[in-house]
């Protein structure tokens, strides 16, 4: 910087105007077995599992045995930036290398080992190693609950049910993950939440299904398989593996299973109307002589008496008689007696709303709104 400065160039760091970068002096050897980073990864449904390596020292060549992570194998092909094929690539030179027997995970260091055994022998330490880590780390997660909705859960308000879906998700492309979580971000997740216990490209394989079991999760795949004995352990384990090649398919399937996990609110369908036209003295009390005006009363139903406009009681239909005979149904357009166990109150004009309870499922809209609202009380 002193030579710079002598002949009118002065640096940055002594308040001129001219920027100083200096380099590292990275030096490495090419004649040593090759070690480096793995930068992509990815499944092509034509040449399998295909990884872009970095090569950081030695030289990669055409025929060495490799290690990745829980992925080796013997490189049967090397591509250079270009997608030329090239026989080998030294330090500092980025290269696609095909051979892998599984999909390694970006950022993954890979090295040369001596033979197919050494490499499958480190692949499965990792694999294993790997498999511990997500299980204890997952091991006992359930459900999530909110401190802040105790109260009003515990008041046994309708709805405000909370769950976590857990998902293992096995992709093509690192691409693939991205795609898939943005558009499953717009799902509302208030009362469900999504959790990804495992985002990476490569097809299904035993440990995501030991990963599932421990965590309660689904296995979701995007243009990947499950092998044939995967499939046999996951049924053997309990585990449904669904696969997709449409994205929105995947998508609607996870919504479906969120809003799976809600509980269903009951609501109260009206099947029939009747108006009191005369009330009755009978041996086991008063009886309301109607006419059914709409739909039709059913014994055991649900009925909702109405006085000017005003529900005064709601109940259920215990006897209902037409010309003095006990029946099980009333249809519009007849005369029905009316009684119940527990109301005698009748009055010549009542309205009987006659109704059925049905549980409906909800959606994921639904239950947000009904979560905001829940909230919203908490805080006053």
């Amino acid at each position: 910087m002193e030579e710079l400065a002598s002949i009118g160039l002065m640096p940055e760091n002594w308040g001129g105007d001219v920027p100083v970068v200096q380099l590292q002096d990275l030096k490495a050897n090419p004649h040593r077995s090759a070690k480096g980073t793995v930068i992509e990864a990815g499944l092509d449904k034509f040449k399998g599992p295909v990884a872009t390596f970095i090569v950081q020292n030695g030289t990669l060549k055409k025929g060495d045995i490799i290690v990745s992570g829980a992925a080796f194998g013997k490189v049967r092909a090397l591509f250079d930036e270009k997608g030329n094929r090239v026989d080998q690539a030294g330090p500092s030179i980025p290269v696609q290398v095909i051979g892998l027997d599984n999909v390694p995970i970006a950022g993954d260091e890979f090295e040369v080992v001596s033979s197919l055994d050494a490499a499958r022998e480190k692949a499965e330490a990792h694999a294993v190693s790997l498999r511990k880590d997500h299980i204890a780390a997952q091991a006992g997660y359930g459900k999530v609950t909110l401190a802040s909705l105790a109260s009003a859960v515990s008041k046994g308000k309708s709805g405000l049910d909370v769950h976590q879906l857990n998902i293992v998700l096995k992709v093509d492309v690192q691409g693939s993950i991205e795609a898939i979580t943005q558009a499953l971000r717009v799902l509302p997740q208030d009362s469900v939440s999504l959790k990804f216990l495992l985002q990476s490209p490569g097809n299904v394989s035993t440990s995501d299904i030991d990963l599932a079991v421990v965590s309660e999760a689904i296995i979701l795949g995007f243009n990947v398989k499950a092998p044939g004995p995967v499939k046999t352990y996951a049924d053997n384990k309990g585990i449904e593996i669904r696969l997709y090649k449409v994205i929105y398919d995947l998508i609607d399937d996870v919504q479906n299973a969120m809003e799976g996990l809600l509980e269903p609110v009951e609501e109260q369908v009206t099947i029939g109307a009747a108006e009191v036209r005369a009330i009755f003295t009978s041996g086991s009390g008063r009886v309301a002589g109607c006419m059914v005006t709409e739909g039709k009363y059913v014994k055991d139903s649900g009925i909702r008496v109405l006085r000017n406009g005003k529900t005064v009681y709601v109940g259920v239909l215990n006897s209902l008689r037409r010309v003095k005979e006990m029946a099980k149904e009333v249809n519009a357009g007849l005369e029905c007696g009316i009684a119940t166990d527990d109301f005698n109150d009748w009055a010549v004009g009542d309205i009987i709303e006659a109704f059925k309870s049905v549980k409906k499922k909800r959606t994921l809209e639904v239950a947000s709104a009904t979560m905001a609202a829940a909230i919203e009380r908490t805080q006053q």
